[in-house]
Parts: C-alpha cells; structure tokens; sequence
C-alpha cells in the first residue's frame, strides 16, 4: 500500500476530519457519458483503496444513484470507519416513466428522475435516500450540489436556489445534522469559485468541492476567494484539476476546455505551458495535478478514474518528481500568477 500525505479539512469542526491528499471522485462511476462495468468500478474503488486513497466522494446525480450504489459494495469491503467520505443536497431522485428519465450526462442509469430541491425537507429526504444507497449511518462531509450559474444555467437561476436554501430552511436542515453528529461538515459542491464566496457571505460552511476553478490555467480565485479561505480556515476539496481535459491531453486538436473545444487564446497558453514542462522532461499532466496542491487551502485533489489502471496512473502523476525550478520557470514566463502559491513552497502533513 502506498501511504499517501493528510491535510485536515480545518480545524474548527467537532470531529476533525483528514483527507489523503488525492481522493476518488465518483462520478465516472455514475457511468458518466460512457458505460462502466461493475467489475471495472470496483477494480477502480479497489485500487484506490489499495493505494492509500482514504477519501471517497460521490453524489446523488451520478448515475441517479448508481455511484452511491457502487460505493456501498466497496466500503462493505473497506470498512465504513477506514474511510472519509461525502455525498451530496440538491437533487431528489424519484420513482418515473420510463421517458421522464432524466439522465444529464450519465448513461445506463435507474428509472429515476431529478428534482432540484434546497428545502428543508428536501435536504432531509436526500441525505436519508443516499444513506440508504450507500448502506451507511452518515457521510462525514455534506455538500450542497451544483447551486452555481453554470450548473443551473444563468446567474439568476442560480441565485434563486440560493435564496432557497436560505429561505426553505435548507441550511437550517445542514447545520441540524451538523449538530447532532449525522455529518462532520458541511459545504458546497460547485462549478465556480464566485457563488463559494457568496455563500460564505451568508453563512458558515467548512469547506468546499471547487471544480475546475483553480488550476494551472486558472487561478483568478486568489484575487479574493481563496484568501476569505485561509481567514476564514474553510478546507478546499479540488475537482476538475484539468479543466475538462486539455491540461491532461496537452494542446491537441479537438482538446477540451470547459466541456467545449478550447478556444484559441487557451491552446496557446497551454502549448507554453507544455513547453516549460518538455524542457523539464515532467509531463503536463503531472504538473496539473501537483500545481493546485501547493495552495495551503487546498486539501485533496480528487481526479476521476474508471478501472483500476487510471487509479494507478493517477498515484503515479501524484508521485512524479517536479523540479522547484519548474514552478519558477512558470512563474517567470508570467504562465500562473505571482501570487499562486507553489507546490515547492508548501508541504502536507505525512
């Protein structure tokens, strides 16, 4: 087994809460835009677990459930108490017609569809029906899911499912569970950094799940998020560390960035990027997964993995030597931001 370094979330939690410094996102295993076989999934579970990977997320969303499911076979092999693990508010999963199926972007799934709910009673229902898929008495982190302008399609709709965990009782209902022990901690699980700051604006939440945000090719949270983190001791959990795939393929044509193809002005920043990497013989990918570690906020990084070969190959980026003259060198072609903290300036608690 690979002993894999821990950050605690925060320190103002009851129960603290350690995080490997990677974890394993789950919803590839909700059969994201392609089938997984079971067998697949719980190779990929298997080997993270194998390979020290003690924090484990997923969500209602993810295959309508099927990733809770999934996880529930593996963490009757883990063991519920060797693990960290989170799910998510914001989306019931009911019983429907075969054509009101509501799959988003995931294939293969339940007869189920979504219902976007932030009340009172619906972060209740919700965290009881994955409870019960999980096949577990709590998660140790709770997340409010996808309440941003790119998941709820414009920054009015956005706000309005803000108002309405406020206003229905929604975060009243979290920091119940809080209270009474059913979860360590709470937060947001979300697209975009700004609605992050918002919400800390309106209440107190203990860490977030920040997809994509801030990354070798982003990092426009320190101007004001990431700081009100570190003054606030709110732990980061980091999603998305390839921007939807060009910071792992490189600039190649077709490359993704943001679920798009990248426009023009992106591929070219990252071909320098690439360069700088090539004339340190590290590989980029490496490099984007190491780089958004260096932020002392960031507490784990949770890239996504199929089968049990990208589990592996996702240590073995995680354990690749980076040279600190490969930040500097960054840094110096103006390619991240002055401020960005380094990975070779910070280390995580063995």
């Amino acid at each position: 087994m690979t002993a894999l370094k821990t950050q605690r979330l925060n320190s103002r939690t009851a129960r603290l809460i350690d995080l490997t410094e990677m974890g394993f996102g789950g919803a590839p295993l909700g059969n994201l835009y392609r089938k997984v076989s079971e067998e697949d999934a719980q190779a990929a579970l298997q080997a993270a677990y194998d390979n020290g990977i003690r924090y484990f997320d997923t969500a209602p969303q993810y295959g309508l459930g099927r990733s809770e499911m999934r996880f529930a076979t593996a963490i009757k092999r883990f063991g519920r108490e060797n693990i960290q693990l989170s799910t998510k508010i914001g989306r019931l999963l009911l019983d429907c017609e075969p054509h009101e199926v509501t799959p988003e972007a995931f294939v293969d799934v339940p007869q189920k569809r979504i219902v976007f709910d932030y009340s009172y009673d619906g972060v209740m229902r919700s965290y009881e029906a994955s409870r019960q898929r999980l096949e577990v008495a709590n998660a140790d982190i709770l997340f409010v899911h996808d309440v941003c302008a790119f998941s709820q399609g414009s920054q009015e709709a956005s706000d309005a499912r803000v108002r309405e965990l406020f206003d229905l009782g929604g975060y009243k209902a979290l920091t119940e569970l809080k209270e009474a022990g059913d979860v360590a901690a709470i937060g947001a699980g979300v697209n975009e950094w700004q609605v992050c700051q918002k919400l800390l604006g309106l209440a107190d939440f203990d860490c977030f799940l920040l997809a994509g945000r801030y990354t070798l090719l982003e990092q426009d949270a320190l101007e004001s998020f990431l700081p009100l983190c570190e003054q606030r001791d709110v732990g980061i959990i980091l999603g998305g560390p390839y921007n939807s795939g060009i910071l792992a393929t490189g600039a190649v044509p077709g490359a993704k960035y943001n679920y798009a193809d990248a426009p023009p002005e992106i591929l070219e920043r990252v071909r320098k990027i690439e360069d700088v990497c090539r004339s340190h013989s590290v590989p980029l990918i490496a490099a984007a997964l190491q780089f958004v570690l260096g932020h002392p906020s960031v507490k784990t990084v949770i890239p996504g993995a199929v089968n049990a070969a990208e589990v592996e190959a996702n240590i073995a980026l995680l354990k690749t030597d980076i040279p600190a003259a490969l930040w500097s060198d960054l840094r110096s072609n103006g390619l991240i931001r002055p401020d960005a903290p380094l990975p070779s300036e910070t280390s995580h608690v063995a």
